[in-house]
């Protein structure tokens, strides 16, 4: 397995990264959603890397494979980590792509590290602008609504974890948009997650204000989010950081839910592959088969 060192605990352990480093050509790092790993992106990296793009993905610290510290689950670090990925693989004219919570890493390091390696990026179902609502965002979410995930995550996390992926993709009694044996994976996924790492994420990405990091940004982007995502909804997120990214290219999936790098993962895949590769030149004897 492969790691990449992201500095030392308190105690002076060393911090690895676990990722994944997949294709040739143009570079793409997938940076994932809370409270999965790596792995969320499975359809995407069976499917990008046959296109002539070099897909790198990592497990965010406390997540999936990487090191679970006890602090460190701040942007500015997670910003930092991501950097160590970038640095160490010495990856140039990258196009960051976040989900949900992995959106905000992609707009804190731009701003933080000056945008430095990258290319393009895109905000999937993220988390930006800024979701916490307040008396100067008044299109945030109540902070109700967070103290009661928290409350539930220290109550019981795994119920917890169960109900919230089929929030996650929709789920309910008219509709079964993933079957129970792709929960059944994501659950897997998320609890072997700290759980010290799964709350303070939380805390992170329900309140930090990524306004400012969003202002910073110079390079074209692309912004995708589902209208009926009910876990970081279209109007305090998608809609906004489109607007703050007004030379984005925005893109709503009707009636798609948070969880659309699966229930829309072809048509993500193609929208993914034409924001990448624009203005990007692809050997003819790549991209010429699928496996969806």
């Amino acid at each position: 397995m492969s790691y990449i060192k992201a500095g030392t605990d308190a105690s002076g352990n060393d911090i690895k990264l676990f990722y994944q480093d997949l294709g040739t050509g143009a570079p793409v790092v997938l940076i994932h959603g809370w409270p999965l790993s790596h792995e969320m992106w499975d359809y995407q990296l069976a499917e990008l890397p046959a296109h002539g793009i070099r897909v790198v993905t990592y497990d965010r610290r406390g997540f999936g494979k990487s090191s679970q510290p006890w602090d460190g689950y701040d942007y500015d670090t997670l910003a930092d980590d991501l950097k160590a990925v970038l640095d160490e693989l010495d990856l140039q004219n990258v196009t960051l792509v976040g989900f949900s919570m992995g959106g905000g890493e992609v707009a804190r390091y731009m701003s933080r590290h000056g945008g430095a390696r990258v290319a393009k990026v895109a905000f999937i179902s993220a988390v930006t602008p800024y979701l916490l609502k307040t008396d100067d965002n008044p299109d945030g979410v109540d902070q109700d609504v967070f103290d009661d995930i928290l409350t539930n995550l220290q109550k019981d996390r795994a119920d917890f974890l169960k109900t919230f992926g089929k929030q996650f993709y929709g789920v309910n009694l008219v509709s079964q948009p993933v079957s129970q044996a792709h929960l059944d994976g994501d659950f897997a996924r998320a609890y072997v997650a700290s759980h010290k790492a799964t709350i303070e994420c939380a805390k992170s990405f329900s309140s930090t204000d990524f306004r400012d990091d969003l202002a910073e940004i110079q390079v074209p982007a692309l912004v995708i989010h589902g209208d009926s995502d009910k876990t970081v909804p279209i109007e305090a997120s998608g809609e906004r950081t489109a607007s703050a990214l007004p030379t984005a290219q925005y893109i709503v999936y009707e009636g798609e839910p948070h969880g659309l790098f699966v229930t829309q993962k072809d048509r993500l895949n193609e929208d993914l592959l034409s924001f990448i590769l624009e203005g990007v030149s692809v050997p003819k004897s790549v991209g010429t088969t699928t496996l969806y």
